[in-house]
């Protein structure tokens, strides 16, 4: 028998089904103005911008052009890029013009989907920013996407790491402007520290349109964007202290079960590592060894190591402790032309010209053998979920966010709206595979794709870090594989790799 959810749903359709069919409706609108766009020049068509803007100043809504506006765009992007948006992809517009968030999946082509509402927000003259995770989506996009707005008399800016302000202030004048989310994030800060509005460089927060959303207003979200300063120079206290990590014993690997019944090296060394927690501290063992290390290389007098006068020593102590316990040469960070540079975690790409606070990139830069810069102090800081709700209009793309639906509500007020795809999905999706070991596991991927390569099949295989795509990238070489290796140390490539990748035996 069937419960009254399923017997609505036979009726009614499915909640998303309910909310999507108006918008289906206004897609058979925009459908029957094609006739009368596609009759129109080059220099007509060009000319609906100007008239939409007119119609605007006269009173008019976005909504009440919306329709118009999305059949212009369409047939823009058949003249320049030869392609023509389909129907769910008019959908997605309209989500996204709504100010939500539209899941779409892999491949239903979201870069497209976004000229829509982009053109139509940017017609209100208050700019509109389209932010993408790395530099080279921003690029690309911009020249891509650029021709359509281009076209239709729109102007188009793109913001990437090393613009001076001039160039910055240039292109946040723009109708559009991508750029990654730290750079928008960044200009923010340094605008607030300025000492005239003539000297900023944005213009405000009216709209933006985040791709791959949930990477960057949830996992993301908490992370602090920080502008600092320096302060004195302490780069032989750092240099000192990092000597004398190496001589602390580490806990044992032999565990045995404490009191409370948790799992404990049987001997816990002179420091206490939890990977998980990602945090490091001196066991009391360790404490009295520290003290004499530090006594011996004339860096504490006779009091006790946590005494005032000693806060600099143990901030020093406890940042090399990370520095060597914590975080792992190209995995955290890589050492590039004598210089340590982070990666980021969630993209795996280089963070140029960003650093570790509270001196743990000097520690890095210490344990590497790299010229320590002076440490800074704290100017500004802004996390990328305090940044994002300054916007009036915020809304989003990416493959995955219904998982996240709840916290895209809660902080955001965003809706995530699954727009169907265009022709039923027939890629298959396994169940994942567990096993005992990290070793065996990188021996099976490697089986599986030298077993795949034999019939010419594309394979991309995803790796957490730079080094675990170079031990693959060696297992595979023992095999005879050709591939091809993208991360952070040769993103240089990017383009050239990725544009390869789909081609027969390319792995």
């Amino acid at each position: 028998m069937l419960g009254f959810s399923a017997i609505a749903q036979r009726f009614f359709g499915s909640s998303n089904e309910r909310r999507i069919r108006p918008m289906m409706a206004r897609v058979a609108g925009i459908n029957a103005l094609e006739p009368r766009f596609q009759a129109m020049s080059d220099d007509q068509l060009r000319a609906m911008t100007a008239a939409f803007k007119e119609r605007l100043a006269k009173g008019e809504t976005l909504e009440d052009i919306l329709p118009e506006a999305f059949a212009v765009v369409r047939e823009a992007a058949k003249r320049t890029l030869g392609q023509r948006h389909f129907d769910v992809q008019l959908v997605g517009g309209m989500v996204l013009h709504e100010g939500n968030i539209a899941e779409m999946k892999t491949g239903e082509g979201k870069t497209l989907v976004a000229t829509l509402p982009v053109y139509l927000n940017a017609l209100a003259g208050e700019g509109v920013h389209v932010v993408t995770v790395n530099d080279y989506l921003a690029r690309r996009d911009a020249d891509w996407m650029g021709q359509i707005y281009r076209f239709l008399g729109l102007s188009v800016g793109c913001i990437v790491h090393g613009l001076t302000d001039d160039q910055r202030r240039e292109s946040y004048a723009c109708d559009v402007t991508y750029g990654t989310n730290n750079e928008f994030g960044f200009d923010y800060l340094r605008d607030n520290m300025k000492y005239s509005i003539a000297t900023m460089v944005q213009r405000g927060h009216s709209y933006a349109i985040v791709d791959e959303v949930d990477s960057i207003l949830v996992d993301e979200a908490r992370t602090p964007l920080i502008i600092s300063g320096p302060t004195e120079d302490r780069t032989e206290l750092y240099r000192k202290v990092d000597s004398l990590i190496p001589s602390l014993r580490p806990p044992s690997k032999n565990k045995i079960v404490d009191k409370s019944g948790k799992e404990v090296p049987e001997d816990k060394g002179d420091y206490d590592l939890d990977e998980k927690q990602r945090q490091v501290t001196l066991t009391d063992a360790g404490n009295e060894h520290m003290v004499q290390l530090l006594r011996e290389a004339g860096l504490l007098d006779n009091g006790d190591l946590y005494d005032i006068e000693n806060i600099a020593v143990v901030h020093h102590v406890n940042q090399a402790l990370k520095a060597h316990k914590l975080f792992q040469k190209d995995k955290d960070y890589i050492v590039k032309s004598g210089k340590v540079i982070i990666i980021d975690e969630f993209t795996g790409r280089m963070m140029e010209g960003r650093r570790f606070s509270e001196g743990l990139h000097q520690a890095l830069e210490a344990k590497e053998g790299v010229a320590v810069e002076p440490e800074n102090v704290t100017l500004a800081s802004i996390t990328f979920q305090n940044y994002f709700r300054l916007y009036e209009k915020l809304a989003g793309m990416t493959g995955t966010a219904l998982t996240e639906a709840e916290e895209f509500d809660k902080i955001y007020k965003l809706e995530v709206v699954p727009i169907p795809t265009n022709r039923p999905t027939i890629r298959k999706d396994e169940t994942d595979l567990i096993y005992k070991t990290e070793e065996g596991k990188f021996r099976a991927i490697a089986e599986e794709i030298v077993e795949r390569n034999k019939t010419g099949q594309p394979i991309l295989v995803g790796t957490t870090s730079i080094e675990k795509s170079e031990r693959l990238s060696r297992l595979l070489d023992k095999q005879g594989v050709q591939h091809a290796v993208l991360n952070a140390k040769l993103h240089e490539r990017e383009a050239s790799i990725v544009a390869d990748a789909g081609r027969r035996g390319a792995v």
